[in-house]
């Protein structure tokens, strides 16, 4: 049985404004006690009646840990002056307190709310001040009844702050008649919190705003699979299996949202595509803003070809067909589309490029989606390449409002540059396209450099190959695969496994190896010898250097599991490194971890050595890397280091952004270049297990590439040129505007 204590709050020793975590010292009639827990809204001064345990800390000694509590109006007159002395009414300190509880005694709290002109009685409180506090405690007395009417629902302290804060009186009408308001309005709440909710108010399984915020959410939830929209039969049957109800209510419901222009509906020949209205418009911008940029330039062939001929003998570089025609094409065309696979000489046709435009006067930008692959940018062309977030001067679109971000760079406040060039487009999800295009000034060329080959990007969209199958702009395929490239045996096999032909599985190479193992225990083992011992003297790299990717999160060689291993084999336990535990996993300073979602408003810096900060923004995203440096188990905050230097502070309630990174799934690897890649193969989703997986893993190898496991299923990955099929419509809008 929990134990129950009261007092009012004597100090505040710690705060946590994100995740409401506090440490207190609450006065009680017989003592001080130091009192730990969640408290999203609190002050110095208000009474409480908390109900817990006693623990005792190794550190900080005896504490009481509380598990719930209430907050009360202070009832006597010592109580009463403890809280208007406490700071907690600003404007008021212990003196005025005095006054005012000598004026009115036992009577004070109900001056104050019903008669608080008559604190201008008092001397040092004028009638402005005696409304301000007045105001005051009638906002604490609010968010006070708020919270206990949010905790009769289950509403945990933070989300119900949030909702205090977005409606503030209204909330009540809101809550008890449409919750799922609160998953379109507050950042950070899904619709099945807000289910939780109404069907703790009673609300009904066919409400209409039930149906409605369900088909919001299944459309929500197809954007994380990628798609742009959803045919009308899947978002049905999406919608059906969530809310467990007929597709007559649901149909009703398409229509009622279509009508409040929250979704649009398109009527295609086969069937009727479903977008939630932003995407439908964002494809549309995309595909207009693409057609505007497509300007061709009247510059004379033979004094181009006689440019480049000139970038080959001064830089002493030889160009093949392909590659010039890219020059020449980059030179007389707004929009050029450069792809190809590795070997293949992308970053020789960059540079040519870059050295064309150079030599023409002309202001020139580089890009990537990520860290990592802008920093490969940078490095293979010796000019600054910064990811694209960077580039368009990602903000804060007003304080205090959670994930909500926007980018200075704009129709508005277009880049000034000449040229533009993205490298690693299939990256790009719609959103990102979108506010590039608005960024960019028509006149401004835009050359976009990727591999169609590889998986398309995490977000929404299948930007890259849309634009290519439109064949409306100007595209060049590079092919031949160059000298110093065929002598690497992991160029020639991604090329062939994306040809379907069969790879070599001798040995005999230098980069490539197979190591043939049927059972799961069998296959970490090697791969943590390979980590551990074989791998780091041969590529010249350090265990965390080297990669596992592995196509699942699930199973014995899904990433879930071969984390635990891998953490405990590469950085087990120890008195000297502190942990904490979150969503059922450990992170332990010294970890290899992973940003896992997109977060512009999480702040960064960059220290030179003598601890000064040297640079800072905001925004860590997806896929993102680092190492754990520091855990601080009392202000609960977790320090990384990214592999650009960017240190981030992370508080406990935010751990959720992070996995651990000793493996990670393929999906997470594009962009990314590693010394060497582990790539455990043996059983699987036979849809999951195809070709365009396989040659992206195999892909982001620099140095070596170790396959451990069934030859069996490599050659099935190999064979199986089925996708995840996306739905996007940025194809046909393209074709539509030509």
């Amino acid at each position: 049985m929990a134990d129950v204590i009261e007092g009012y709050v004597a100090k505040i020793i710690f705060h946590n404004d994100e995740n409401g975590y506090t440490v207190l010292s609450l006065h009680s009639e017989e003592e001080e006690i130091t009192c730990v827990g969640n408290f999203p809204f609190i002050s110095e001064g208000e009474y409480l009646e908390a109900q817990g345990s006693y623990t005792d800390h190794p550190v900080y000694g005896v504490q009481f840990l509380v598990e719930s509590y209430d907050m009360k109006e202070p009832k006597d007159l010592l109580s009463i002056e403890r809280y208007l002395s406490s700071g907690a009414i600003k404007g008021i300190g212990p003196a005025l307190a005095k006054r005012i509880i000598k004026k009115f005694k036992s009577d004070t709290i109900r001056i104050i709310e019903e008669e608080p002109e008559r604190l201008a009685e008092i001397k040092g409180i004028s009638e402005r001040m005696a409304s301000n506090i007045s105001c005051q405690f009638e906002e604490k007395r609010d968010m006070r009844n708020a919270m206990l009417f949010l905790q009769q629902y289950n509403i945990s302290g933070n989300l119900a702050v949030k909702i205090f804060e977005e409606y503030g009186q209204g909330m009540y009408d809101i809550i008890r008649e449409n919750p799922y308001r609160i998953a379109e309005d507050i950042t950070g709440v899904g619709f099945k919190t807000a289910d939780e909710i109404a069907s703790r108010m009673g609300i009904g399984s066919d409400s209409d705003y039930r149906i409605k915020a369900g088909i919001l959410y299944a459309l929500l939830q197809a954007g994380n699979d990628g798609h742009v929209f959803l045919p009308e039969r899947e978002l049905l049957h999406r919608t059906k299996t969530l809310l467990n109800i007929g597709e007559d209510n649901i149909q009703r419901q398409l229509i009622s949202l279509s009508i409040e222009k929250k979704i649009i509906i398109q009527e295609t020949e086969d069937t009727r595509r479903i977008y939630s209205a932003v995407y439908y418009y964002m494809e549309l911008n995309i595909a207009r803003m693409l057609h505007d940029l497509n300007i061709r330039y009247e510059l004379r062939s033979d004094y181009i070809k006689k440019k480049v001929a000139e970038i080959e003998r001064q830089f002493e570089i030889e160009l093949e067909e392909q590659q010039r025609t890219a020059v020449i094409e980059a030179a007389g065309n707004g929009l050029l589309v450069i792809t190809g696979g590795p070997g293949t000489g992308k970053t020789t046709t960059i540079n040519a490029i870059i050295k064309f435009f150079e030599a023409e006067g002309l202001d020139i930008l580089l890009a990537a989606p990520t860290g990592r692959a802008a920093k490969r940018m940078t490095e293979t062309t010796g000019y600054e390449a910064k990811t694209i977030h960077r580039l368009l001067e990602l903000s804060k679109l007003s304080e205090g409002e959670e994930n909500r971000y926007m980018f200075e760079r704009n129709e508005h406040n277009p880049l000034e540059t000449d040229l533009l060039i993205i490298d690693e487009m299939s990256m790009v999800d719609i959103s990102l396209m979108h506010a590039l295009l608005k960024a960019i000034s028509v006149g401004t060329r835009l050359i976009l450099v990727g591999d169609v080959n590889q998986l398309p990007s995490v977000g929404p969209g299948n930007i890259l190959k849309d634009i290519i199958d439109s064949h409306s702009f100007n595209v060049v395929k590079l092919t031949k695969i160059f000298r110093q490239a065929a002598g690497s045996d992991i160029i020639i096999n991604a090329h062939k496994i994306n040809a379907g032909e069969q790879i070599r599985l001798d040995n005999k190479s230098s980069d490539f190896f197979f190591l043939r193992r049927i059972e799961a225990n069998v296959i970490i083992a090697v791969m943590i010898n390979l980590i551990k011992n074989k791998l780091p003297g041969y590529v010249d790299a350090s265990p965390y250097d080297i990669q596992v990717l592995t196509p699942m999160r699930k199973g014995e060689l899904g990433v879930e599991r071969l984390n635990q291993v891998l953490q405990h084999a590469l950085n087990p336990p120890s008195p000297e490194k502190k942990e904490k535990e979150s969503h059922q996993t450990i992170f332990r300073e010294g970890d290899k971890v992973m940003q896992v979602k997109n977060n512009y408003q999480l702040a960064w810096e960059v220290k030179n050595g003598y601890g000064i900060t040297i640079q800072s923004g905001t925004g860590v995203f997806n896929g993102d890397a680092g190492i754990i440096k520091e855990i601080n188990l009392f202000s609960e905050h977790l320090l990384v280091e990214f592999d650009d230097n960017r240190l981030v502070n992370y508080t406990f309630g935010q751990l959720d952004e992070l996995e651990l990174a000793y493996a990670i799934t393929i999906h997470k690897s594009q962009g990314s270049e590693y010394p060497a890649v582990i790539l455990p193969i043996l059983d699987g989703p036979r849809l999951l297990f195809n070709r365009n997986l396989l040659y992206t893993a195999v892909t982001r190898a620099k140095s070596c590439v170790t396959i451990v496991g069934s030859e069996q299923m490599l050659q099935f990955m190999i064979d199986n040129k089925s996708e995840l099929s996306r739905y996007s419509g940025l194809c046909d809008r393209i074709k539509e505007l030509r």
